[in-house]
């Protein structure tokens, strides 16, 4: 089970809404949703969690890029929403690498490969989420300004997305709309 949810930072406090990513595709997506949530260019907090897997972090801040934290990338890199936050930037992957080739239909013959490698490839099917490192990805500090340090963040369970409300003081908030 999935939850997400905005948590825009105002004049007054922290806004919650929760949010239906269904169509949501990429990352730009993603910020372009917190965005418009806070017109005044707030921060804006997207926090993701799947029940006892994973939950990521991204952050807006106005028109800056954003800043992401995911805690398992291997549990996430098996979930649509998690594939989201994933960016071959954050997992230091190069983007060019092999999107030329995986557009091709080759059969493997053209090099001189023989079917056999073809069978190994397709037999390695999770080869992207082999790829994909256990643990922690992305920036630990994301949350260091707002009382969320580094370490804490490492230390969360899978009930991150109440403990970070928690300490930012909008647990209230987010509780209205989960």
């Amino acid at each position: 089970m999935y939850f997400a949810a905005l948590l825009a930072r105002t004049e007054d406090g922290w806004k919650a809404s929760d949010t239906e990513l269904d169509d949501v595709e990429t990352l730009s997506d993603l910020a372009d949703l917190a965005r418009e949530s806070s017109p005044d260019e707030d921060t804006v907090l997207v926090l993701i969690e799947q029940e006892d897997a994973w939950f990521g972090v991204v952050r807006v801040d106005g028109e800056d890029d954003p800043r992401i934290y995911v805690s398992d990338a291997a549990a996430a890199a098996r979930s649509s929403y998690g594939e989201i936050l994933l960016t071959d930037e954050l997992l230091g992957r190069d983007p060019d690498d092999g999107d030329d080739l995986d557009a091709l239909d080759l059969d493997g013959t053209e090099d001189g490969e023989s079917d056999e490698a073809d069978e190994e490839a397709d037999d390695g099917a999770t080869g992207s989420a082999d790829a994909v490192p256990h643990g922690p990805v992305g920036d630990p500090q994301i949350l260091d300004d707002l009382g969320v340090s580094e370490k804490e963040l490492l230390l969360m369970s899978t009930e991150a997305v109440t403990e970070i409300a928690e300490s930012l003081g909008a647990s209230e908030t987010l509780e209205t709309v989960r």
